[in-house]
């Protein structure tokens, strides 16, 4: 027996399987983000009453674009009957045309809480939303439509708020070692807002800030603020929108 032709042989064969593997791998690619922010913001508002939030989720994506993920923050227990965790979960398929990047899914928001009787409903609060995107460049637009009442916003009234919808438009531009500097906003729509006691039925919110990688950790600042501040109250009454500066540290793995 020729030894050294077997062991040749070996080594290839475990350098093919390496290689078959490399490549299996290559095809799905999983990762995390964790991050603490002096405010949690949604759409210019405040979720946690001007309190510091812990957020992380995950992502799995698949080669061809299709891709999956959950998200979570701790949020103010008053905003939402009771709950004191927000976790959305979504999914969607992302692809190119030509230098433009298209990303088309749908995402649900869920505040699982099992007090919602003292918040006077007997449902949790919710929202669906289906969502279509593009990017070019430094530049980046998505529109988000509501398939249910807005964040549970009419449950248990006549009032139907689905139907309502949100226009996001941003910029980020990399002035290079590790600076990066951003630009937002965004419209809200609410269908029946005002029947609801909402002070009109759309709002904006804007915001511009600063990031700073610092090995591997990025570093931030955002001034964040709104077109109308008591479009949204917190749970102790206090108006929401209020213009101010997020600090933020993020790290993804």
């Amino acid at each position: 027996m020729n030894i050294k032709a077997v062991v040749l042989a070996v080594l290839s064969l475990g350098s093919i399987g390496v290689a078959c593997a490399e490549e299996a791998k290559s095809d799905w690619t999983f990762t995390g983000n964790a991050g603490l922010f002096s405010d949690y913001r949604f759409r210019g508002f405040t979720q946690t009453n001007y309190r510091p939030a812990f957020q992380g989720g995950f992502d799995l994506a698949h080669s061809s674009g299709l891709y999956a993920g959950n998200w979570n923050s701790n949020v103010e227990q008053a905003l939402y009957r009771g709950a004191s965790l927000e976790m959305d979960f979504y999914g969607g398929y992302k692809y190119a045309v030509g230098d433009v990047n298209l990303d088309v899914g749908g995402i649900y928001y869920a505040y699982p809480s099992g007090n919602t009787a003292s918040y006077g409903s007997d449902k949790q609060n919710h929202q669906t939303e289906l969502y279509f995107g593009a990017s070019y460049g430094a530049f980046a637009a998505k529109f988000s439509y509501g398939l249910s009442n807005f964040f549970g916003a009419g449950d248990g009234t006549s009032v139907k708020t689905d139907g309502n919808y949100y226009v996001d438009l941003g910029y980020t531009q990399d002035l290079g070692n590790g600076l990066s500097v951003n630009a937002h906003y965004g419209y809200q729509y609410v269908k029946n807002g005002t029947d609801l006691g909402f002070v009109s039925n759309s709002v904006s919110d804007y915001r511009v800030g600063v990031t700073q990688d610092v090995k591997g950790w990025l570093v931030g600042a955002s001034l964040i603020g709104t077109s109308k501040k008591d479009f949204a109250l917190t749970g102790s009454g206090k108006d929401a929108g209020k213009t101010s500066v997020v600090l933020s540290v993020t790290k993804g793995f």
